[in-house]
């Protein structure tokens, strides 16, 4: 079992919004992405303008702990390791 695969999936699953399980695959720029939207959005949220932006990156890095979790280990490193597939 790859323990990569697992662990970019929990995070993503719990800490998605955060970027976390991209900083583990070593996926650091779209770790930042994910973070700064987050972050921009809890900021702008104080002016209602960012409780829409706020809650998509948890969507995304939810969605994408699934899909890792769901891959087998070799189609994760495949796709993930190999392939350097950033987004879902």
């Amino acid at each position: 079992m790859d323990g990569k695969r697992v662990i970019a999936g929990i995070t993503g699953i719990f800490f998605g919004g955060l970027g976390i399980h991209k900083f583990v695959l070593n996926y650091t720029r779209e770790g930042l992405i994910l973070l700064g939207i987050t972050l921009a959005g809890s900021i702008l949220s104080c002016l209602v303008i960012g409780v829409a932006f706020v809650w998509i990156p948890s969507v995304i890095g939810f969605i994408e702990g699934i899909v890792y979790l769901t891959k087998s280990d070799e189609e994760f490193h495949n796709t993930y390791v190999v392939g350097h597939k950033s987004w879902f």
